[in-house]
């Protein structure tokens, strides 16, 4: 019977004494090889989340990653990438990149998340997202404007090439640093994934100091 509590007692300890080695590259994230580059601010983590408007499971994880900006670490510069991973989601890709040139993103955001898997809008042209960016109040001439603008245009192309430099396969997803990719499924659930970020985040930081 003492063998057995001893036993149980040395079972029960094993997660806190591994503590450090939860988290493994392989099993809950994956290292980019070589490293995608990162445009962090001096002294910051670089966090960066792919996603797609069409996405469902971007919109179930949409409302743990708002609850984790609400609190992340300070050290943490976090900026949103929509990914363009196939043709059919660079319209997607553009709504996100006008919005943020008109600074209407705030306006735009959840709202346009909503609109395609509440309301079964499919919002996939230039003309259905005007409509919507018009119901959100920006005029049709500024939203037409902007969604064929060089800039969004170059935007775009940046985020393509992101989205390969991330060696993404699939969304939502989290790189750390330009260095570790973070998925729902390795990391085994949302809050999951924030967990693994926050990890790697103090992983980098660590790494960083002097």
């Amino acid at each position: 019977m003492r063998a057995l509590l001893l036993s149980l007692a040395l079972i029960a300890s094993l997660p806190l004494a591994h503590a450090d080695n939860f988290y493994m590259e392989g099993a809950q994230y994956q290292a980019i090889e070589p490293p995608a580059p990162t445009n962090a601010a001096p002294g910051k983590v670089e966090v960066v989340e792919l996603f797609w408007y069409g996405c469902p499971h971007c919109f179930h994880f949409e409302p743990t990653l708002s609850k984790w900006l609400a609190s992340k670490p300070a050290n943490v510069d976090f900026k949103r990438v929509p990914a363009v991973l196939n043709p059919g989601w660079v319209t997607h890709a553009r709504a996100y990149y006008v919005a943020e040139q008109l600074g209407v993103l705030d306006k735009i955001h959840e709202p346009l998340f909503e609109a395609i898997h509440l309301k079964n809008q499919r919002l996939n042209t230039e003309d259905e997202l005007a409509a919507f960016f018009a119901a959100h109040g920006v005029p049709e001439d500024e939203f037409r404007a902007a969604f064929n603008s060089f800039e969004v245009h170059m935007q775009l192309r940046q985020a393509a090439q992101l989205g390969k430099a991330y060696q993404a396969t699939g969304v939502p997803a989290i790189v750390v640093n330009g260095k570790y990719l973070v998925s729902s499924s390795m990391a085994g659930g949302y809050p999951e994934m924030i967990a693994v970020v926050e990890h790697l985040v103090a992983q980098e930081a660590s790494a960083a100091k002097p």
